[in-house]
């Protein structure tokens, strides 16, 4: 039977799975059922349709109800394991990963200076571990260090089946665009939903049955009893900052443009026709496959999780393009490139158009209430510059809190897992998402200065990777490529606000997009 048909079958079946359990429709438990049978499907089908099997799931995971006091294990942490064993069954892997070793034990200056990402990735996790030695709770950090090497499990295997030719780039931009869609949809349908039931009714369908279903009964207390970002307060009066799946409207928003170069790849097949002949006026006139109105799609749900990191970002992105666009041209880049690079960063047009639809969204009567203030999205807009706003001032405070603990710790930070530590909350907090807001701050303060250098340029790097790729990229490759080279700065730009890349999910969508970029970028003829 073709490996494809049985990929979308299985993948279906599970999207049907996970709608009903999320809706109650089905008990909790079967999302035991489901890890079993996906486990042994990935056993069963070649390491690439298991790859690709887990990309396209990884924001459906569900918290395995294993007890009734311990119903959090999301899916994806045992399911990568069994990845990593069907690895290891394979010939080839076993094979290409004795050679490795033998390399690295007889010329292992020579290897290193050859692997400079594994250079920089065991550099990083070696400070990790060197951080636990002072830390005040070591425990936490050692469970931190083994939840990042669970997390880049899978996104190496990807690396390796795509450097080797194993698994082909646009295999893996279709598993990395329907998640994307999925949770488009479900954003639409979370904000649908606030005109049908009021505030209490949102929260109890949300909080307590949805989210409790997707991470467990402790998730679920946390974002109704204590605190989430779900809605916007502007006195008596709120709107819906939508996060779909996810927990929270950050990494519902940043997951969706990690996503969105996938939706670009798969649309833009006859653009990238049209782009060798017609000039970039014509070229913006050519009409894609219908698939390209996801991605304005994308953005008006992004808009509206009200996530005014994300919004900032953009600007940078903007002033980024024209940079570009006078490198390619004073590199040579050729005028086919030059194209497709400016076709693709034209959406970005769109997504400034785009407030202009998300305003009357925002102040709509949602949860069965009128709004009298029709300038709720411009406030929250001006807010962004406003340093005295209650959430401005709480996050300056934390990062001058993060800096002077870097003073008294620059090399080894207060031990990894451990940030909450800077601030003197209780360590619990670290699961919690206490974070200094800003990832570069983050690292340096858990970690010490040298970690957060490794962290830049070996951010740096990835984004180089994909410059190369797109140097010799063709078909979906140049278009994925080509919106990679700002949708990476956009996120990069982002996280100076939130480390949101440390969420499970957006996590493992960031560390297969740098896969990618990484392996392809080594692949003279990729198609």
């Amino acid at each position: 039977m073709n490996h494809s048909i049985t990929l979308n079958r299985i993948f279906a079946l599970y999207v049907l799975a996970f709608a009903g359990i999320i809706t109650g429709l089905l008990p909790r438990e079967t999302a035991l059922v489901c890890a079993v049978g996906l486990g042994a499907w990935m056993l069963w089908r070649p390491l690439e349709d298991g790859v690709q099997l887990f990309i396209r799931c990884i924001p459906l995971f569900i918290a395995l109800p294993l007890t009734t006091t311990y119903d959090n294990l999301t899916m994806w942490r045992p399911l990568a394991l069994i990845l990593v064993l069907r690895a290891a069954l394979d010939p080839a892997v076993r094979a290409h990963l004795r050679g490795l070793i033998m390399d690295a034990l007889r010329r292992p200056n020579a290897w290193l200076k050859g692997h400079a990402v594994t250079r920089r990735l065991l550099i990083l996790l070696a400070i990790a571990m060197l951080s636990l030695w002072g830390a005040q709770y070591p425990l936490t950090g050692a469970i931190r260090i083994i939840y990042f090497i669970n997390l880049s499990l899978v996104p190496v295997i990807v690396g390796y089946l795509v450097r080797q030719g194993r698994l082909a780039a646009e295999r893996v931009f279709v598993s990395m665009a329907l998640p994307t869609i999925i949770v488009v949809v479900g954003g639409y349908l979370q904000l649908a939903s606030t005109y049908l039931v009021d505030v209490y009714q949102f929260m109890r369908l949300w909080g307590e049955n949805i989210q409790m279903r997707q991470y467990g009964i402790e998730w679920s207390r946390t974002a109704v009893e204590v605190g989430n970002t779900w809605l916007a307060y502007y006195g008596d009066q709120l709107s819906l900052r939508v996060f779909s799946l996810f927990p929270d409207s950050h990494s519902f928003p940043t997951f969706v443009l990690l996503g969105i170069p996938a939706l670009f790849a798969i649309a833009v097949g006859p653009i990238l026709r049209a782009a060798e002949t017609l000039p970039l006026r014509r070229l913006a006139r050519t009409i894609a496959t219908k698939s390209i109105l996801w991605i304005p799609a994308a953005y008006l749900i992004a808009i509206l999780s009200g996530t005014r990191g994300i919004w900032a970002a953009s600007l940078g992105v903007v002033a980024l393009a024209p940079i570009l666009l006078l490198a390619m041209r004073h590199t040579r880049v050729d005028a086919v490139r030059q194209r497709v690079f400016s076709y693709t960063s034209s959406y970005l047009v769109a997504w400034f158009m785009l407030f202009a639809v998300a305003w009357p969204i925002f102040i709509s009567p949602q949860f069965l209430i009128g709004k009298a203030d029709i300038n709720m999205l411009g406030r929250r807009i001006r807010s962004v510059i406003d340093f005295g706003e209650t959430s401005n001032a709480l996050r300056l405070a934390i990062w001058k809190s993060s800096a002077e603990s870097i003073v008294r710790h620059p090399f080894l930070g207060v031990g990894i897992g451990n940030f909450p530590v800077v601030l003197d909350q209780d360590i619990r907090l670290a699961r919690a998402g206490s974070t200094a807001h800003n990832l570069y701050l983050h690292v340096a303060a858990e970690m010490g200065i040298v970690a957060a250098l490794e962290g830049v340029i070996l951010l740096a790097s990835a984004w180089y990777a994909a410059w190369r790729w797109f140097a010799h990229a063709r078909g979906p490759a140049l278009a994925y490529a080509a919106s990679l080279l700002l949708y990476l700065p956009w996120v990069f730009a982002y996280v100076l606000t939130d480390p949101i890349i440390f969420d499970e999910r957006v996590f493992l969508l960031f560390a297969t997009v740098l896969a990618l970029a990484w392996a392809s970028a080594e692949q003279p003829n990729t198609t």
